[in-house]
């Protein structure tokens, strides 16, 4: 036979005991890929939507005397799941922020809100809940307010002077910033792989960061005593410092819709994303946009809420026009309760954007931080389904991890519960939390343990309630040490049970007293 012939035959009959010894080994390879791309299928997109300074009764579907429509929450709440017991972790924006991000208690770390050129919130070794999704296989976004601080590049001392506020204070000026070196700490340090927004729209500096450096370098200064337009109401909130010279406040809740409806639709069907849209709403400046002027009967505020919820409605939009709208998990909250102008706007237009709760922002009274909270998963929740269980902002890592079976480290997220057994409609007689701490300020607290409220101090107060307005409500001031409430009889919190319950708020001061000995000393 011909040696040629008997090679070729060898080498065809090498090649065939290869495939075949082989094929078991690519079989399974290419299962394994198939098992992977479904699993990454199979896991839900998370997207929440943050709103600043809305109060529980802002939402009309919570407050039956609401002056303001909110047809989109509405609508969200309707296809979810609403829960009427939900609380930030603080009374004030950043440590709220900080708890939402990270699952634990922001009094860990600290009470303050983030001033503006701020140094960041985090430490290096925080576990965040993008930086556990990222890990996952997500991809992940901030779009919006920040407020967590940065580590900024500065050149110097701020070399500025301004008079605001009565004093003269300091002020870095545009020449005091590197504006070309990375500004990190921010939200790509803390496990976003983007982030678009102008940082926070009432401090300094003013203009719009992609990732982390400005899109235009700032090279005037903001001074808030010569402003050229006018907040639609209260004050422009703003504080001294470089802005880009196109700035304007106006434009910044249309932008932030726009970028995110337009991120949400390049994202890909076979690998799921986080979207943190965290809004400057209704917060103030007060800044609607003309088309929304009129639209309620709140007033300016009642406006930009009505664009807020328009802004919600967009997202949503975006969602299911894209084919994401089933396997996305949607989150609406708020950081806190409403700023201290919804007292005013209580007696003006009889529009109450604490609801039926005491208090406003900054307060460990209910209105404080007993905030709106509605979840969407069409794949998972009933639609129209009401929870009155005890949760905390805090509660989503773990929720969101255990929806996305992702298996979160060792000291993450210390202080959050699981809940999406109740998303799922599970019932157990066993609450989420057995307690939970209320706190804004050092040293005032308040814990709350089953329908009891317990507070340390003779007042919820760290917003002063005008005299006006204590009046309107019939509200009366406490003279005993400290508070007590049954909630389920007594959610507006009028009658003070502390001095027929004595042994009740014994227990209570040791039980808060032994949960803040023990989370202060933990090293996590």
């Amino acid at each position: 036979m011909n040696s040629n012939r008997i090679k070729q035959r060898s080498s065809h009959a090498i090649k065939l005991i290869s495939a075949t010894l082989l094929f078991p080994f690519l079989h399974s390879a290419c299962t394994s890929s198939t098992k992977q791309e479904k699993k990454e299928l199979d896991k839900p997109n998370i997207v929440i939507i943050y709103a600043d300074d809305m109060g529980y009764g802002d939402l009309n579907c919570q407050n039956p005397d609401s002056k303001i429509p909110t047809t989109n929450l509405d609508k969200l709440a309707s296809e979810g799941i609403r829960f009427t017991d939900a609380h930030s972790s603080s009374g004030v924006c950043s440590p709220s922020r900080y708890a939402l991000l990270t699952g634990q208690y922001h009094w860990r770390r600290t009470h303050r809100i983030s001033s503006a050129f701020d140094y960041p919130m985090f430490r290096k070794d925080d576990i965040t809940l993008p930086q556990v999704l990222k890990d996952a296989g997500y991809t992940t976004a901030c779009i919006g307010k920040w407020h967590l601080g940065w580590n900024w590049n500065f050149k110097n001392e701020p070399s500025g002077e301004i008079k605001y506020k009565h004093k003269t204070a300091k002020a870095y000026l545009p020449q005091d910033i590197d504006w070309d070196k990375p500004v990190t700490g921010g939200p790509t340090s803390q496990g976003f792989e983007y982030y678009y927004g102008d940082g926070t729209i009432n401090m300094p500096p003013y203009t719009w960061f992609k990732n982390d450096k400005p899109i235009t370098i700032p090279t005037e200064l903001m001074d808030p005593t010569k402003q050229q337009t006018n907040s639609k109401e209260g004050h422009w909130e703003f504080r001294p410092g470089p802005k880009d010279k196109d700035w304007d406040a106006y434009e910044v809740l249309p932008k932030l819709c726009k970028e995110s409806t337009q991120w949400i639709a390049k994202q890909r069907k076979d690998k799921p994303f986080f979207l943190y849209l965290s809004l400057p709403s209704p917060h103030a400046p007060i800044v609607p946009s003309k088309e929304f002027e009129g639209t309620s009967e709140a007033g300016a505020y009642g406006d930009y809420m009505v664009q807020t919820d328009w802004v919600a409605g967009q997202v949503l939009k975006a969602l299911k026009d894209n084919g994401f709208d089933e396997n996305t998990i949607v989150i609406f909250s708020a950081d806190n309760g409403p700023e201290i102008y919804a007292f005013r706007r209580a007696q003006k237009y009889n529009h109450f954007s604490m609801g039926n709760y005491r208090g406003v922002k900054r307060d460990v009274w209910e209105g404080g931080h007993h905030v709106p909270f509605i979840v969407k998963w069409p794949k998972k929740i009933k639609a129209g389904a009401i929870s009155d269980e005890l949760i905390s902002q805090m509660d989503v890592m773990s929720t969101v991890a255990a929806a996305a079976n992702v298996k979160m480290p060792k000291n993450a997220a210390p202080d959050s519960k699981n809940i999406l057994p109740i998303l799922e409609g599970k019932t157990s007689s066993n609450p989420i939390h057995t307690t939970l701490i209320h706190n804004t300020k050092e040293g005032h607290w308040g814990l709350r343990q089953g329908k009891w409220l317990y507070v340390n101090q003779s007042t919820g107060s760290v917003s002063r309630m005008p005299k006006a307005y204590m009046e309107l409500k019939n509200y009366t001031k406490f003279d005993t040490e400290g508070l007590l409430f049954d909630l389920e009889k007594d959610p507006e919190q009028r009658v003070n049970l502390y001095a027929e319950y004595p042994e009740v708020v014994k227990n209570m001061a040791a039980q808060l007293q032994k949960e803040l000995d023990e989370k202060y000393a933990a090293d996590y």
